[in-house]
């Protein structure tokens, strides 16, 4: 534990789950997503949907879904930059059933035309969680550069995903593998040590049964 886990992040506030953690949950968005988001259906759930107005939880997921950080003050305006930046954006409540009461759902589409389906909760003290991409759950924080591989359920990925990344010296921290069905569509998550080279990345999406791969830099 560090001191950040105490007082919370340098941010503006009034909320560390409610504001800071919602501005990360649309910033990491913003980052997996890799470019321009041109529009966004928001649902909060639980108390995000029932003192988030308050709190600013709606306009804070707005600024990180256009690249702000946790401590820039146009947070509070970010509805009325959204136009200006070239975001659409919707907002309604939704029962995401049994997740943690400080969760979204959003429903992102990037300027290339791109689609990305992101369940995340405001886990307290600025921290977050990413539980669910593009329907298959997974768990990882969005803190270290992270790869999300889809991929089909066959033997031999993770070897050859792992051998990539060991010959650019890519050290990983954390993996976790989860899939949809026997035989059906698999994620990879890896929390990784280093950030990850574009060259690595483009190797990766062109092996055979690797659907699709996204990539949450720290740059």
């Amino acid at each position: 534990m560090n001191i950040f886990d105490i007082v919370g992040p340098v941010m503006v506030g009034p909320s560390s789950s409610h504001t800071a953690g919602a501005v990360k949950i649309g910033n990491t968005c913003y980052k997996l997503m890799g470019e321009k988001i041109v529009n966004a259906d928001i649902f909060l759930h639980g108390s995000f949907l029932k003192t988030g107005a308050g709190h600013g939880t709606d306009r804070a997921i707005v600024a990180g879904l256009m690249g702000f950080l946790v401590d820039d003050m146009r947070i509070s305006e970010s509805f009325e930059l959204a136009n200006s930046y070239g975001l659409k954006f919707t907002i309604n409540g939704a029962d995401l059933g049994n997740v943690h009461p400080n969760s979204v759902k959003l429903l992102l589409t990037g300027i290339s035309g791109r689609k990305l389906e992101i369940i995340a909760a405001s886990i307290g003290g600025g921290r977050i969680r990413i539980c669910e991409i593009d329907g298959i759950a997974v768990n990882f924080s969005g803190e270290s550069p992270t790869l999300i591989v889809h991929n089909l359920d066959q033997p031999g990925h993770v070897k050859e995903v792992a051998g990539i990344l060991e010959q650019k010296a890519v050290n990983v921290a954390t993996m976790q593998l989860y899939r949809k069905s026997r035989g059906g569509e698999a994620v990879m998550v890896l929390e990784c040590d280093q950030e990850i080279p574009i060259d690595a990345i483009r190797s990766l999406e062109k092996i055979e049964g690797i659907i699709n791969v996204t990539y949450l830099s720290h740059k």
